[in-house]
């Protein structure tokens, strides 16, 4: 992280070419990684070294800083809940990158452990997944 953007950087041994921003014909499959980058990332570039390259892009996360998240009633649920755990990733005392992996470990556990409480009560855990999933995807739809 870089304040509120993400960096993503891509070696290649080929310092011979670089990428090049040329719009194509409609399917035309060839050349396409840039105008993919250009539309997702803020910025992007590319920098020569004598025996390769690094192409980087920068997309934006909504993010006010590395340690920070997005809000949302969903948050709130889950921080409580990693809370009752003892883990709590909201205050200001300690809120980095170790407390975050921690707070990760703890949803991961507790993910699994209700799998096996789904399974034990006879539900399908693949399709609670697959719900979730779908719920996900569909809130973060909503809230673009």
């Amino acid at each position: 992280m870089s304040g509120s953007r993400l960096r993503i950087a891509v070696s290649d041994p080929d310092a011979r070419s670089v990428p090049v921003l040329v719009t194509g014909a409609d399917g035309e499959e060839h050349r396409r990684g840039p105008v993919l980058v250009d539309a997702l990332a803020d910025r992007w570039g590319v920098v020569l070294r004598a025996d390769s390259k690094v192409t980087r892009c920068e997309p934006a996360t909504g993010l006010r800083s590395s340690v920070d998240h997005v809000d949302g009633p969903q948050v709130a649920r889950a921080e409580a809940r990693l809370g009752l755990l003892g883990l709590s990733v909201r205050e200001d005392v300690q809120r980095g990158p170790l407390t975050v992996a921690h707070a990760e470990e703890a949803a991961i556990d507790m993910i699994a452990d209700l799998l096996h409480w789904l399974r034990a009560h006879g539900c399908d855990p693949d399709g609670a997944l697959d719900r979730a999933q779908a719920n996900f995807e569909a809130e973060l739809l909503e809230a673009a």
